[in-house]
């Protein structure tokens, strides 16, 4: 199908709110629905709006499956009161949130919706459900669950030791990693742990699946965010500032780890970064700062390589010696990530509300001093999935 698009209704972010945390847990005890309701009233407030003008809905979750989260478009919208004219509730893992946004892109640039809600809740460190153990194995799962291979991690640690083999990276390169997201993470009071970590600390971490460390790892935590858009025209006549979608793409490869095209090159982010990119008609030196899905160190180097920032096999190098970290000449994950900051299970809105955030301003001590082009990227699955978009303030 083919959606006319018109330039009169530009689409634009204009606010965004997440819930705070208390110890990696929702600082109001909420359920993931409730939670969201709490962040999207914030959002819509933020911006001048209630939840009657909204006429797009957009979520995904594993809240409530089996149950009401098998519909979670349809479960938001009667607990929110909203029939909206355009929903997505498309789940591709953590890379979702990004989609969403293209796809609302789309909706109000198309004229299928004015106003665009997203969110996303989880409450999985509360009701301590992260794990995906015990589940029987289906379709694809049943060649790899039964035989041992823990999910996600062990998918990860797959593609870890296969990009050691091929390119000589290192554990300490992987490490370098959690250290700059922890650096960052001390600079934002609302990150979840903040304590100072060095390269050793990583590596002296307990092994969970080598060569991955509880260090590695992104953190287990609750969490709830929402993102309001419109187009350009509604946005100035709010009052509001807005950050404009300039380039999008997603693509997905597989969904077990066996059928991967290839362990140690992220095929998925390498496709969406390019018809970010083609779209957005800029080159990677326009970009100020980078958001990336950092579900484990590995994703980091993987996506930077992707993505076209440095050759396959030297995003170990290009994200060493605290180059993304405070002060480096690549700003990375400056809330610190999902490594530091939080990871409710499905990370990707958190990237756009630390993007939009440095994009207006808004960051605090961690501000990258005039930022005006970001880029986000989230991944989902065991490396399945990736969406990109590239934001800017102008």
């Amino acid at each position: 199908m083919t959606i006319s698009r018109i330039p009169s209704r530009e689409a634009v972010i204009i606010s965004v709110a997440d819930a705070p945390l208390i110890d990696g847990m929702l600082a109001t005890p909420a359920s993931p629905v409730a939670a969201q309701a709490l962040v999207a009233h914030a959002a819509l407030r933020q911006a001048g709006l209630t939840v009657g003008d909204v006429d797009g809905l957009l979520t995904a979750g594993t809240w409530g499956v089996p149950g009401v989260g098998q519909m979670p478009t349809i479960a938001l919208g009667e607990y929110l009161g909203i029939v909206p004219r355009f929903f997505d509730g498309t789940n591709i893992g953590g890379a979702a949130f990004e989609s969403h946004v293209g796809h609302a892109a789309m909706a109000i640039e198309s004229g299928q919706c004015d106003v665009a809600l997203i969110t996303y809740g989880s409450t999985q460190k509360s009701d301590r459900s992260r794990s995906l153990g015990g589940r029987p194995p289906a379709l694809g799962m049943q060649f790899e669950t039964p035989f041992g291979l823990p999910t996600p991690v062990g998918g990860y640690a797959m593609a870890a030791m296969r990009h050691m083999h091929e390119f000589g990276t290192t554990r300490d390169q992987l490490a370098d990693i959690a250290v700059a997201a922890r650096q960052w993470a001390a600079l934002n009071p609302a990150a979840t742990m903040r304590a100072p970590i060095q390269i050793k600390d990583v590596l002296d971490s307990p092994k969970i699946s080598d060569p991955l460390h509880v260090l590695d790892a992104c953190l287990v935590t609750d969490g709830a965010g929402a993102l309001v858009m419109t187009t350009a025209e509604h946005a100035k006549a709010l009052g509001v500032t807005p950050v404009y979608l300039r380039g999008f793409g997603e693509a997905h490869t597989h969904w077990s780890i066996a059928s991967m095209p290839d362990v140690a090159r992220l095929t998925s982010a390498e496709r969406s970064g390019r018809d970010a990119f083609a779209m957005a008609g800029i080159g990677h030196d326009a970009i100020d700062l980078a958001m990336v899905y950092d579900s484990f160190t590995i994703t980091v180097i993987l996506t930077l390589e992707a993505l076209g920032f440095c050759a396959r096999g030297e995003g170990g190098a290009f994200a060493g010696s605290q180059r993304v970290g405070p002060g480096g000449v690549f700003p990375l994950n400056t809330n610190g990530g999902g490594l530091s900051f939080a990871h409710p299970g499905m990370y990707g809105l958190f990237l756009l509300i630390e993007a939009v955030r440095q994009l207006r301003g808004e960051a605090g001590a961690r501000q990258i001093p005039g930022a005006q082009t970001a880029i986000v990227h989230g991944t989902g699955g065991t490396l399945s999935s990736g969406a990109t978009c590239i934001l800017s303030r102008s």
